[in-house]
């Protein structure tokens, strides 16, 4: 067991690190940790929706649908223990340029290092070392933005600032799309010009905001059995933590199975390239990507605002996973174009909902300053989790246990699961 060193203290001696924020935060610092989470999810969605599957398919044609599940989920499996675990030692860093910045820069460098090694992969194992290298630096990348909020946002400006920084999670996807499918003009460019950004959209937030250093005597003694239990938080002793986790864990499984095969489903199942012909079934994405973000961006930051001036964050989470379920039905009914469309305008608003009021949420249900981005890096493994599931799930239903409509009910059916568990949390209104 972990023995703490740390003296008895009153709240007013708590070191900056680790004092709970009561300043609000200024615009400028929530546009530079927007613009490294922007840099954040163009390397997770770049690959994912396009270069990856283009990838697989060049290397595996015979079974893309397996490979690309197989690929996917072994990055996914890597991203369950690095964001936790970067998470944790952020939270015992002593360095003098504070406890997030040196793993938010190490994190940049190395997704980008990965990015570069996975542009000059022919064999499906490349791709495999190249995404868990990626997986690895992104997710400490993402451990640290994470615990930023808790870190220096106080409480009732949580939605607003989680609405902010939930915004370039959607840029990044279109961005993303549109740099590796017409800026890029091949699958190799395409990943180093995400590469170069990732760092260089990370450097002013590094470098000019502030990142308060934890003091040498408030960091535990470190014992390796006390660390590795720390990642178990006892679903009795925080039973409120342990809802939210299984509220996003089922709210992003049914996410990740929507998603897992959009290409694969616009060019098999709505014959995008028939239905239009001239174009690729990765015109199509980006259009739904464009009306997703569209809806997305319309009601993130209202919603976040919002559930700030209520403080009512569970009625909203409730709603998105119901607002969400909605056009995953309809997809599994009808795999039509325009509904599919339809869908996206759906899914986009019950999303733009999720993000920013969840993660204030989650933030108002953390056991202890002492581990923000330890216990955010547990949260996160139910954002990483279902990516490791979800082809698990997906591939067997696709392949032959009932197809697309199977998999958009059960998708469904998953969001509205999370809906209803986020009615247990007690101690956030």
């Amino acid at each position: 067991m972990l023995v703490s060193a740390i003296p008895p203290v009153t709240p007013r001696e708590l070191p900056a690190a680790l004092a709970e924020p009561v300043k609000r935060v200024g615009a400028l610092w929530v546009a530079l940790i927007s613009l490294v989470n922007l840099a954040l999810w163009m390397g997770y969605i770049g690959p994912l929706q396009v270069l990856l599957p283009r990838q697989i398919e060049a290397a595996s044609p015979v079974g893309k649908e397996t490979v690309l599940a197989w690929v996917t989920g072994i990055g996914a499996a890597v991203a369950m223990v690095a964001n936790p675990l970067a998470g944790a030692l952020s939270d015992r860093t002593t360095s003098r340029f504070g406890r997030r910045h040196p793993w938010t820069l190490a994190g940049a460098l190395l997704g980008a290092l990965g990015m570069a090694f996975l542009a000059f992969q022919g064999s499906v194992w490349g791709v495999v070392v190249g995404w868990c290298l990626v997986q690895a630096g992104l997710n400490a990348l993402q451990a640290s933005l994470t615990a930023g909020v808790p870190d220096h946002v106080p409480v009732n400006q949580r939605g607003a600032v989680s609405g902010w920084i939930g915004v370039p999670q959607t840029l990044g996807v279109v961005i993303a799309v549109v740099l590796v499918t017409m800026v890029a003009t091949s699958i190799q460019s395409g990943y180093l010009l995400i590469a170069a950004l990732i760092p260089l959209f990370a450097l002013p937030f590094v470098l000019t905001t502030p990142d308060p250093r934890l003091p040498a005597e408030y960091r535990p003694p470190f014992d390796l059995r006390g660390f590795l239990r720390g990642f178990w938080i006892s679903p009795r002793a925080h039973p409120d933590f342990a809802w939210a986790w299984l509220t996003r864990f089922l709210m992003q499984l049914g996410n990740a199975l929507a998603l897992l095969y959009l290409l694969y489903f616009l060019t098999d199942a709505v014959h995008y390239e028939q239905l239009f012909p001239g174009q690729r079934a990765e015109d199509g994405l980006l259009v739904l990507i464009l009306i997703y973000t569209a809806a997305v961006v319309l009601t993130t930051v209202a919603f976040g605002a919002v559930s700030d001036r209520l403080g009512r964050r569970k009625a909203l989470v409730t709603a998105s996973g119901v607002i969400s379920a909605v056009p995953m039905v309809l997809m599994a009914v009808w795999q039509d174009w325009p509904v599919v469309m339809g869908g996206a305008v759906l899914m986009g608003v019950g999303y733009g909902i999720y993000l920013s009021v969840d993660n204030a949420l989650v933030t108002q249900v953390l056991p202890a300053a002492t581990g923000r981005a330890k216990d955010l890096g547990v949260i996160n493994i139910a954002n990483s989790g279902p990516q490791v599931i979800s082809p698990v799930i997906a591939g067997p239903i696709v392949a032959g246990l009932g197809g697309y409509p199977v998999l958009y009910l059960t998708a469904g059916l998953l969001s509205l699961l999370g809906a209803v568990f986020v009615r247990r949390i007690r101690t956030v209104p």
